[in-house]
């Protein structure tokens, strides 16, 4: 006997909280003497019976009544039968209805009497399991005893019926609730709860694909396995054994139909087999087939009747994917084969030849190297990746060299990785069973793991792959040492990032390269240029390599060349080359075309795996431009993205843009829930990029709150020397946002040390608002003599550059400096600017900011609050004290003294009409509130 893994039982109900929301309000209604009722249908194996017995579990000691009945008969709920055997975890039996209560089917009343009498005393709850699988006239006694239970009386009734059995319609008047698969997060949780956690990342890709989000397959797919098969020490089996009993049952859901429909049904399923997920069958196909097997096409209207399948113009889908695999498994395999076979005779044509190919494979008897050689040809471009990959696996299958089919199996992994697909890429890395592996196999897994893992372990597979490609591959071994560099450059690691740079070096005769970066690696990617490497991919490495070895003058003339060559290709990685040479140099305009037009490439051409970062880089440009809400925008959209393709990495680079953007706009919660999900993973896996962003966001949010010390104290690591420094490529972004902190909580002389760098910065970079963030921090830390001038050159800087949220920083500093100095009447320009640029720009606190000190400083401001008539300083210590602030503490925070927060405190009660700082509190609340919502 083959040992099996031991599985744990699931402790809880996963990915059903709505449900489980659902089942509480209808029992927490019936101690108080409401009734009613919700039928629960699904395809099996989803979870009903697992709900019904949450509820029942979830019954106190002081609940109500129970009366519990399996798939039996109604009559077993009658006193005659043995009423008291089936009453289950009730405090105390409910009263025995008087005898001689005739049967059901001849008094449909009967059922409904004995409910009324058990529900008098107390509630009751009555739940009826696989109530389909009841007789005709028990189940419409059932359904006329509920339908005329009023919610008065007491009585919840909780029904489970298997859907599209013909038992469940009797109940459609009925309220129900359809219980769905479980989502992929579910899935996963539910497998890792299973196992512990022990499973490979390719096998539990492999299970999550098999289970299709029924928990019940799910559970017992894994506990089919041995340790070192969920390990991924050894080979799956093919298919994966378990839930056979499971998929009996929705094979037999089709029983029923004529033989005919259910040999469409066959076909259907064969031809769908090797379709995209959710695409369904080829119709036309369908019909060829039916014709040749002597049957009318229009006999699968009964399976559309049942509800087995949907009929969408040319395409035939399976409503549940797992009926489309049991019918598979079911059929004797003799039977498959001809099925297969057929299918192969009718699609002739030259259009045709990879689903012909992929048909014989299906009813080949053992390997076949001649048709996987077939297969492997007929895989190349410009088919889409999904398809190329679904051939490469029957060609690894068919294949009888174990080292061919290693590399078979490796470049099919590629290709789904590619269509957007990693579970399925990871599944199929496990079964290269080659050793050594081979380096396109190791490439794969850098990618994913630079994706969705600790990006300095995908750096050094990376960088084993380009060693073992270098000698017969040299597309893919710089592709591997260009994503090598980015796994370094996400960490922050300067050294790593010029090794792997350094490696990729034209040599004389080496082969003519496609455009290789991150993701988006194929030699089908466009033209080779020249016998070396190409021009504009050398220029990047060259131009990269020499501004982080300081030479910044050569860096500049070689990323510029570089900018100019790539920005004519239509090449998505190219593309994104050069909108990060675009953001190295400061052109942010330029990286943001280069964005876009990298964005439009990957949704006209693929590949879908680019997405996330097409998006990201495209957000990111929009955040360096200022262009916050167009970069709130396509970082959702990325996000979406990033998650629907497992790529956790590029999800938390997103979250980071994120929280940028609601640190501008004001949305603090938003803000801090952005970056807290961005740490979740920046952390684990070393995306120091991140990591930054995320921490600069929430200082900002600080910043624009008006608790400088907070912010000052997040951000001084950052910026400033030691091991806490932050990410090479966003630390001079994050210095002015800096000086304006530390000099606002009394650090004055740590912002002088890092302004100084931040001048070298400025002097060499395009980026159009350095000048103007640098008069600004001069600004801040001149005499008062020099101040004023240092404002209005930054201002200059500003009108010649754009962008209205810095300009709007800018004058709100400037007219409360003039402010501070008595000088009112100047004052108001710049800030009735900085008010009207911060709201055009959606920046709600930062205005409401420029607000407060526009009407200290005499003029009035339209669409006041309660708390507008307050001065800025009041404004500023009633918001601490309504987040709970000692005095004390609100002096340290201001930098003012206890005395001084206690007369501002009164002076905020007095004006405002509150006697407590609860009141306080309550007051501000409100008032955030109507700002948020108008």
């Amino acid at each position: 006997m083959t040992p099996t893994t031991t599985v744990r039982s699931p402790l809880r109900l996963y990915g059903r909280s709505g449900e489980l929301a659902i089942l509480e309000t209808l029992l927490t209604r019936l101690p108080a003497g409401r009734g009613g009722t919700l039928v629960l249908t699904g395809a099996p194996g989803l979870g009903r019976t697992a709900l019904l017995r949450h509820a029942v579990d979830g019954l106190g000691e002081d609940g109500p009544a129970l009366l519990h009945a399996t798939a039996a008969p109604a009559e077993r709920l009658l006193p005659y039968s043995g009423l008291h055997t089936l009453l289950c975890s009730a405090p105390g039996p409910p009263p025995r209805p008087a005898t001689g209560i005739p049967r059901p089917d001849t008094a449909p009343t009967a059922l409904l009497d004995l409910l009324t009498t058990l529900g008098g005393p107390r509630p009751l709850l009555v739940c009826v399991d696989d109530a389909h699988a009841w007789d005709a006239a028990s189940r419409a006694a059932l359904v006329f005893a509920v339908r005329r239970l009023t919610p008065a009386r007491g009585v919840a009734v909780l029904l489970t019926a298997a859907e599209q059995h013909p038992g469940e319609r009797d109940f459609t008047a009925l309220p129900a609730l359809r219980l769905g698969p479980l989502d992929r997060s579910a899935s996963r949780a539910l497998l890792d709860r299973l196992t512990g956690g022990r499973a490979d990342p390719g096998v539990r890709e492999e299970l999550l694909r098999e289970a299709a989000g029924n928990p019940r397959l799910l559970t017992a797919l894994a506990g089919r396995l041995t340790e070192d098969q969920l390990a991924g020490r050894g080979g799956l089996p093919q298919p994966l054994s378990g839930g056979e009993s499971l998929l009996d049952a929705y094979a037999a859901h089709v029983d029923g139909l004529p033989d005919d429909t259910r040999l469409l049904l066959l076909f259907a399923a064969a031809a769908e087999e090797h379709e995209p997920e959710g695409a369904g069958a080829d119709a036309a196909v369908l019909l060829r087939a039916g014709q040749l097997a002597g049957v009318d096409p229009g006999r699968l209207d009964p399976a559309e009747t049942l509800g087995a399948v949907r009929i969408d113009g040319e395409r035939v889908h399976f409503t549940q994917p797992l009926l489309r695999r049991a019918l598979l498994r079911r059929a004797p395999l003799a039977r498959r084969r001809a099925v297969h076979r057929l299918l192969a005779t009718v699609l002739d044509g030259p259009h045709r030849t990879l689903p012909r190919l992929l048909q014989r494979a299906g009813a080949a008897t053992g390997h076949d190297p001649a048709l996987a050689d077939a297969l492997a040809r007929a895989a190349g471009p410009p088919r889409p990746h999904a398809d190329r990959a679904a051939a490469l696996t029957r060609a690894a299958a068919l294949s009888t060299d174990e080292t061919l089919r290693g590399e078979r199996f490796a470049a099919a992994a590629e290709h789904a990785w590619l269509a957007g697909d990693p579970g399925r890429a990871r599944a199929l890395l496990t079964r290269v069973r080659t050793d050594p592996a081979p380096g396109r196999a190791h490439y794969v897994r850098g990618l994913i793991a630079l994706r969705d893992g600790p990006v300095a372990d995908a750096g050094e597979v990376l960088l084993t792959a380009a060693e073992l490609l270098a000698p017969h591959d040299t597309a893919r071994a710089v592709g591997a040492l260009l994503g090598a560099a980015e796994a370094a450059w996400v960490t922050g690691d300067v050294p790593g990032y010029l090794h792997a740079m350094d490696r990729i070096a034209p040599r004389p005769g080496r082969r003519a390269l496609g455009p290789a970066f991150g993701p988006g690696l194929d030699p089908a990617f466009g033209p080779a240029v020249g016998p070396g490497l190409d021009p504009a991919l050398d220029r990047f490495r060259a131009g990269m390599c020499a501004v982080l070895r300081g030479r910044t003058d050569d860096g500049r003339a070689l990323l510029r060349g570089c900018l100019d060559a790539d920005g004519r290709t239509g090449d998505p990685a190219a593309l994104l080359r050069s909108g990060i040479a675009a953001l190295v140099l400061g052109e942010v305009d330029a990286a943001c075309r280069a964005g876009a037009r990298a964005l439009a490439a990957v949704r006209a051409h693929g590949p879908e795996a680019l997405l996330p970062q097409a998006l990201e880089h495209l957000a990111y440009g929009e955040l360096r431009a200022g262009r916050h809400a167009l970069a709130r925008v396509h970082a959702y959209e990325g996000l979406r993205a990033a998650e629907r393709l497992g790529q956790c990495n590029a999800a938390a680079a997103l979250h980071a843009v994120l929280a940028m953007a609601a640190s501008v706009e004001g949305d603090a919660a938003a803000c801090a829930e952005h970056a807290a999900s961005a740490a979740a993973d920046a952390g684990p896996h070393g995306l120091g990029q991140a990591a930054t962003l995320a921490t600069w966001a929430v200082a900002r949010a600080d910043l624009a709150a008006g608790r400088h010390t907070r912010a000052a104290a997040r951000l001084a690591p950052l910026v400033l020397t030691g091991p806490r420094r932050g990410h090479f490529a966003a630390r001079m972004l994050a210095v002015p946002c800096f000086v304006e902190a530390a000099v606002l909580a009394g650090r004055a002389e740590e912002a002088r040390a890092v302004v100084e760098e931040f001048t070298g910065w400025t002097a060499w970079t395009s980026d159009p608002q350095a000048p103007a963030q640098l008069a600004r921090c001069r600004a801040l830390l001149a005499p008062p003599g020099e101040a004023a001038a240092c404002y209005e050159e930054a201002l200059a800087h500003h009108a010649g550059s754009g962008g209205d949220f810095e300009r709007a920083r800018t004058e709100l500093l400037y007219g409360q400096w003039l402010r501070r100095r008595r000088r009112t009447r100047e004052a108001r320009d710049p800030l009735r600017d900085a008010l009207v640029a911060f709201e055009r720009c959606g920046a709600r606190v930062w205005a409401e900011r420029a607000g407060g000190e526009l009407r200290a400083a005499g003029e009035s401001v339209a669409g006041s609050g309660p708390v507008d008539p307050l001065t800025a300083q009041q404004r500023r210590v009633a918001r601490c004290v309504a987040e709970g602030a000692t005095n004390r503490e609100v002096a340290a925070r201001l930098s003012v003294s206890p005395r001084t927060v206690d007369h501002h405190l009164r002076n905020v009660f007095a004006v405002l009409g509150v006697r407590s700082r609860t009141e306080l509190a309550r007051l501000l609340d409100r008032d955030e509130e109507n700002a948020a919502n108008p």
